[in-house]
């Protein structure tokens, strides 16, 4: 439950204050009896999300505040009773559009989950995708909280049925084919290109020359169409790259300073920092949500 200030407590009942001062807390977690997605409960404050992407589905509905998204060629400001949808792989930032944060409950489901509920409950074909980044959308809003709220007290059968009432909900209103955003042409190849060799080769990439002589371009050139194809330079993307197998390691049981060896971060401090600004929590308290 909400407190009256629009944040929540944390499992222990106990907001955790940031060395701010600022109350912010977050659980970002899995529940075994609904696989195919992951959960978030969060107020931030002074947080901010650098721009990054997602596998899967982002649809998260904002409780108190006003959250701030920034995405390809618009900002979208989101207030309580609204749902923010963003499509997989479509680069973002997140920040507090108030002094107060905001407040959210957010599902990660992935693109399985939402192809099924898409075929067994809309009249969708294709790739399912969403149309609008920011619906105002109060009874979705109500739905996706309910999704969370059985899963923290472990009713699986009531989760795993509203998380799909609340996808399907969300796919019959606000949804569509997926958007192509593949360009064509040699630049998109060359980025797609690099975008092979870096994930080849996470932990002990090229540098942009390097890569740029490798693939046959210029360093300005590949900088150029990669930014278009992926909507963030190379070394910004191989950071998201290095967080999200992070992700995969840790959730599998991997301890956070192998893991940050693994995907090429000097240390586990280097993998705090960036792990905890892009997914919200730090990788500690991320592994061991699913540990539990």
């Amino acid at each position: 439950m909400a407190n009256g200030d629009g944040t929540a407590p944390d499992p222990a009942g106990a907001l955790r204050p940031d060395r701010t001062g600022a109350r912010e807390w977050a659980r970002h977690w899995q529940n075994p009896d609904l696989p195919g997605v992951d959960l978030l409960r969060a107020h931030y404050v002074r947080h901010t999300f650098p721009r990054h992407a997602h596998d899967g589905y982002v649809i998260a509905a904002v409780t108190g505040g006003i959250e701030e998204v920034g995405l390809p060629g618009t900002t979208e400001r989101a207030g309580p009773g609204s749902v923010v949808l963003i499509n997989p792989e479509v680069p973002h930032t997140a920040r507090a559009g108030v002094p107060e944060g905001w407040a959210y409950s957010t599902l990660y489901p992935a693109r399985d989950l939402v192809a099924e509920v898409a075929a067994e409950l809309t009249t969708l074909r294709g790739t399912p995708g969403f149309t609008e980044p920011m619906v105002m959308d109060p009874e979705g809003a109500r739905l996706i909280t309910e999704v969370l709220r059985a899963a923290e007290q472990g009713n699986a059968l009531a989760a795993d049925g509203l998380l799909r009432i609340a996808v399907a909900r969300m796919l019959r209103r606000h949804g569509g084919p997926l958007p192509s955003r593949r360009p064509s042409g040699a630049g998109a190849g060359a980025a797609e290109r690099a975008r092979a060799v870096l994930e080849d080769r996470l932990a002990d990439p090229p540098t942009l020359e390097q890569l740029a002589a490798e693939l046959g371009t210029s360093p300005f050139a590949l900088l150029r169409s990669f930014r278009e194809r992926y909507g963030m330079p190379p070394h910004t993307w191989l950071t998201d790259a290095r967080v999200r197998r992070a992700r995969l390691l840790l959730a599998a049981g991997t301890p956070p300073a192998e893991a940050a060896l693994v995907v090429g971060f000097t240390d586990q401090p280097h993998l705090n920092r960036h792990f905890t600004r892009i997914v919200g929590v730090p990788p500690g308290a991320y592994r061991r949500e699913r540990a539990a």
